[in-house]
């Protein structure tokens, strides 16, 4: 338990240091020894509890509940602060903030909540979202120190408050450790909602309109999930036959009525994982600075939502309520991708990438059949590894070139051998075997087969516009059409040490996901469904086929990179109709005009003004159904 409460209080340290001492010397110092030691903490956490099983921890003073409020009474008048000076219009969202907080803060303060016996859990879910957070988290952070002073160089319009947001990166460590490893709905309810104050500060960094708009679009839509958290508190505090406010015990139970409350705590997870139609608030997070996206895209915020659903999959295994989850997960995976497949804009196309990854993962847990939430948590892993090494190497990129148009990131393995290198391993890392998306659909198609034949549609249809777009992503990349100069050497040693650390990362994740599944997964899954017994998967014909695209996957990429100096550009070959100047033609009325390529992006089709209003719709319909159906 001591680890447990040094890696949740610890990140509080830094988060006060860099705050107070602005120096940037200090500012790196203290980063660079901090993130080593949560990450060593982390490793050393998971593998001294990998065969301890599942394990609940009291506290050992008496005072935590009253901690706990009086710390939620300091988080709502910090929201409340921050809406002093919205326009009246917007005065709706400090009225979310009361109707969610007083309800909870009245029963706290009356004794009506019951006392939980276990504040903590530790186990096989928590210890690898544990090194997410602890890893991933970690080497972003490290990205952070070397990418924000390039940043201010590019804005030197925006202020300088590059303490202010790593102070906030560290808080956000102290909210999602203290999420994962939470057993108490109040607990988890306090620092869910520090997530939220984390993702508002740092959405509103550059503090111009766009930014402040985005940062209040996404508080109050992060607060509305926070309501499904406070019902469920106050219904667990007046519901008898319940009686407990233990997340475990809650998901423990066969009570018809236990229904509501995990329903309630979907809804706040699908509302953090940005599913539709909650997805407005994390596409307008692509306005701060890369690391902000990365965080809030991989490995912290929309990960919590995701965990929360599997927390509650084995309620959800065989219900219509779990079915109607899965299908918004679905619905959400088919249509993100679609949309991203329309769109050429990098940042847009990961963004809508994420969401679509999270609603397949929503899908799983809404199955909640043991392969589906082996399925879930393979998924959580390579998504989290593969899309913090793509936002930052991203983010890297439109330093380097000043523009995020996948177009325009053409031939880019002849001016950033390495970096796309990088990129094409971490879409690799997306959806080749066994980079992740692959093995883990199979597994769904399986799991679907066995449960609601009628999802499988969506895996299917979804998976083929993933292929399609970062199919697309990875042409663009190696279709050198002229020899230009190498680029990298401006990118500084902190910013290369996460890119390089996070590619190794992804290869390893790879190359040992028969292990993660066997002493990580198979562990969890075995203590909510006794019987299971492993996956078919990973028999010898299976492991061979594995070994055998990961050589494509890693060898076709080496290859640019080890023969970049030597590509042959030749003279495109245009029918005949060349002019002197190569890059030119004649065109059918007799002028000279310029050639190009081109990707098609079916936006005559699938583009946000024709698909996401209908979503947003439908799955917000399904989801007030769903709702109103549990209470009847």
């Amino acid at each position: 338990m001591n680890l447990i409460m040094f890696l949740i209080l610890f990140p509080l340290i830094p988060a006060i240091i860099i705050r107070l001492i602005p120096s940037e010397r200090v500012r790196t110092s203290t980063v660079l020894i901090s993130v080593a030691i949560i990450a060593v903490a982390s490793i050393f956490l998971a593998f001294s509890s990998l065969q301890s099983g599942c394990q609940y921890f009291k506290l050992p003073f008496k005072n935590a509940g009253t901690l706990i409020t009086v710390a939620e009474i300091v988080l709502a008048v910090t929201f409340l602060f921050f809406c002093r000076r919205l326009p009246f219009r917007k005065m709706w969202i400090p009225v979310i903030i009361f109707i969610q907080y007083i309800p909870v803060q009245y029963f706290e303060l009356s004794g009506k909540v019951p006392v939980p016996v276990n504040y903590l859990i530790l186990d096989n879910l928590s210890i690898i979202m544990a090194l997410l957070i602890g890893i991933i988290g970690g080497l972003i952070t490290v990205y952070t120190v070397g990418y924000m002073p390039r940043y201010h160089k590019e804005h030197p319009e925006y202020k300088d408050r590059t303490s202010a947001f790593i102070s906030t990166i560290f808080l956000f460590f102290f909210a999602m450790f203290g999420i994962v490893f939470s057993n108490s709905l109040s607990w988890i309810y306090f620092f869910w909602e520090v997530t939220t104050l984390c993702s508002f500060i740092m959405i509103g960094y550059s503090r111009t309109d766009e930014a402040v708009d985005n940062s209040f679009r996404a508080l109050w839509m992060l607060l509305l999930g926070g309501m499904g958290f406070s019902v469920t508190i106050v219904y667990c505090s007046l519901n008898k036959s319940i009686g407990t406010i233990e997340l475990s015990q809650i998901t423990a139970m066969t009570n018809p009525m236990v229904m509501f409350p995990v329903v309630l705590l979907c809804f706040a997870g699908m509302n953090k994982a940005a599913q539709f139609p909650f997805s407005q608030w994390l596409l307008g997070a692509m306005v701060a600075p890369t690391p902000s996206s990365a965080l809030l895209h991989s490995s912290t915020m929309v990960k919590a939502g995701v965990y929360l659903c599997i927390r509650c999959a084995p309620v959800l295994h065989n219900t219509s309520s779990g079915t109607t989850i899965a299908l918004i997960g679905g619905i959400t995976f088919v249509v993100a991708s679609a949309i991203a497949a329309s769109l050429s804009h990098g940042k847009k196309v990961l963004a809508y990438s994420t969401i679509a990854n999270l609603g397949l993962i929503i899908l799983c847990a809404g199955v909640g059949s043991s392969l589906a939430i082996w399925a879930a948590l393979m998924l959580i892993i390579f998504h989290a590894v593969a899309k913090a090494l793509m936002f930052l190497c991203v983010g890297t990129v439109d330093q380097q070139t000043g523009s995020l148009d996948i177009e325009k990131m053409r031939g880019l393995i002849s001016t950033m051998p390495q970096l796309t290198l990088m990129i094409l391993i971490g879409i690799a890392g997306m959806f080749l075997a066994p980079f992740g998306m692959l093995i883990s659909k199979w597994a769904v198609l399986e799991a679907l087969a066995e449960k609601n034949p009628f999802l499988i549609l969506t895996v299917v249809f979804g998976g083929a516009l993933m292929m399609f777009f970062w199919g697309k992503w990875m042409g663009t990349l190696v279709a050198v059409t002229g020899k230009h100069m190498n680029k990298e050497k401006y990118t500084g040693i902190y910013e290369w040490a996460a890119l390089y650390s996070l590619t190794i990362l992804t290869i390893g994740t790879c190359v040992l996901f028969p292990l993660t599944a066997v002493y990580f997964i198979h562990p969890y899954i075995m203590t909510i469904y006794p019987g299971f017994i492993g996956d078919p998967l990973f028999h010898h014909d299976n492991i061979i086929m594995v070994l055998i695209m990961l050589g494509f996957a890693i060898f076709l990429p080496l290859g640019f990179l080890v023969h970049w100096e030597k590509l042959h550009y030749s003279v495109p070959d245009l029918g005949g109709a060349n002019v002197h100047d190569p890059e030119r033609f004649m065109g059918s009325m007799g002028e000279s005009r310029e050639w190009h390529l081109g990707n098609y992006y079916l936006n005559d089709i699938f583009n946000e003004q024709k698909l996401l209003l209908p979503a947003n719709i439908v799955t917000l319909l399904i989801i007030s159904i769903m709702i109103i159906a549990v209470i009847i």
